[in-house]
């Protein structure tokens, strides 16, 4: 690892290491260590102030052996794509774990949408599928929200997508407007299945989930419904951290006897900014924006953005951490992760932890490609059942190979992939 932090490189270190364990031939490593295609191209936007801006865009799809590529497109001022790049990697191993036919892609534009109207929002969106079209569909790849992204923007999008296409098509884009192809809990999955595989988690460490206490990073969409769901399942969330875009810093908002989650959201911007103010005037303690990871409670939920527990901070993880349940895509760094495993901390990776969303994506897609919607408690339901299910699928091979809970989620995925890889006859 280079001391700057690239997500490809750890992307591609972890996967080299469950590589290794199953004895992968070389041609399959080198057609899975890299996307298959990717696409990167400018945006011209007029903006309101009469100026012409050009944003840069991108698409990248590492692997659809399993089915279209599927992922998130993410808005963010400091966008890579070695980023995109490894988002697209894991959610190959995303959609895999789960036992979804889907493969893994990841979208992206180098933008700050804080700073943008919403017309000039509609315009980048609009821009972004108008270089993609030809490349992109309900049978090819399926994009997503992601990253400052929303049902707002998914809509503008498939409006753009149809009116080059001419015709309707409701499964080219996941996570629209429920009334308009979008699905009924599709808000709540990401942060509802990071808490289904947590419970199963506590129940394979003999703990009560009412006897525990969470500190979570982020207050976005993944974070929030983690929180709630958590709580009334009777854990205690104690801390949470979010970012301040107003101050350009991070801040943990701490209630030792439990946060009150209603009034938290109360006082929350649409970016998951809580109000510092207010929340003091509720009786939280403000702490600097990395103290989430050093209190002390039985479960810690990384829920914002990569390379979170890094090296230089794991060593402040306290002792009665029991659980790290990675709501965010590739929060541990590789060192950390080994600090973790010495530790015997119980970690439930990334692409097994996040992966309700695209699941409850993958209900959307069936939903709009058949036109027939379901009912709420229909999809919580199936949500619950498949991600215990995978859950139980990766604790097993873990407990039965004695390995790490990351590295039993990876050899199942990438052993799905490469069965569909060599199927095909591509190696």
């Amino acid at each position: 690892m280079s001391k700057t932090y690239n997500a490809l490189e750890q992307a591609q270190a972890q996967f080299d290491q469950a590589a290794e364990k199953i004895e992968l031939d070389e041609a399959t490593r080198q057609l899975l260590r890299q996307p298959m295609r990717e696409y990167h191209f400018s945006i011209p936007v007029h903006m309101d102030d009469g100026s012409v801006k050009i944003f840069r865009g991108y698409r990248v799809q590492h692997n659809d052996a399993r089915g279209p590529a599927k992922g998130g497109i993410r808005f963010h001022p400091l966008e890579t794509v070695d980023t995109i790049r490894a988002l697209a990697m894991w959610m190959t191993w995303k959609c895999a774990v789960v036992d979804i036919p889907l493969g893994g892609g990841k979208g992206g534009i180098i933008c700050d949408p804080h700073d943008m109207s919403d017309r000039e929002q509609e315009q980048l969106c609009r821009g972004w599928v108008r270089q993609i079209a030809r490349n992109v569909g309900p049978c090819i790849d399926v994009p997503a929200p992601d990253v400052m992204t929303n049902a707002k923007h998914m809509l503008w999008m498939l409006d753009e997508y149809e009116t080059i296409h001419g015709g309707r098509y409701p499964g080219f884009i996941t996570g629209k407007p429920v009334g308009m192809g979008g699905s009924l809990g599709r808000t709540e999955a990401t942060g509802f299945g990071v808490i289904y595989v947590l419970r199963e988690a506590l129940k394979e460490l003999n703990m009560r989930i009412e006897n525990t206490t969470a500190s979570i990073q982020g207050f976005g969409n993944v974070a929030q419904h983690a929180a709630k769901l958590y709580q009334s399942l009777g854990g205690k969330v104690t801390a949470i951290s979010c970012w301040d875009n107003t101050e350009k810093t991070a801040y943990t908002f701490r209630k030792k006897d439990g946060l009150d989650y209603n009034a938290l959201v109360s006082i929350t911007d649409s970016f998951g900014r809580i109000d510092k103010e207010k929340a003091i005037g509720l009786g939280y303690e403000v702490l600097p924006g990395d103290a989430w990871i050093e209190q002390d409670v039985d479960v810690l939920i990384p829920a914002a953005l990569e390379n979170q527990i890094s090296g230089d901070n794991v060593h402040k993880i306290s002792k009665q951490v029991k659980i790290v349940a990675e709501g965010a895509n590739g929060p541990t760094s590789t060192d950390a992760d080994k600090v973790l495993a010495q530790r015997g901390i119980f970690v439930i990776p990334d692409f097994l932890a996040n992966a309700g969303g695209v699941t409850c994506s993958y209900f959307e897609q069936v939903q709009s490609n058949t036109n027939h919607y379901w009912e709420k408690d229909e999809v919580i339901q199936k949500l619950d059942a498949r991600m215990t299910a995978a859950f139980k699928a990766v604790v097993d091979l873990a407990k039965d190979k004695k390995l790490h809970m990351r590295e039993a989620a990876y050899i199942i995925a990438i052993n799905r992939v490469v069965r569909a890889v060599k199927s095909r006859g591509w190696v």
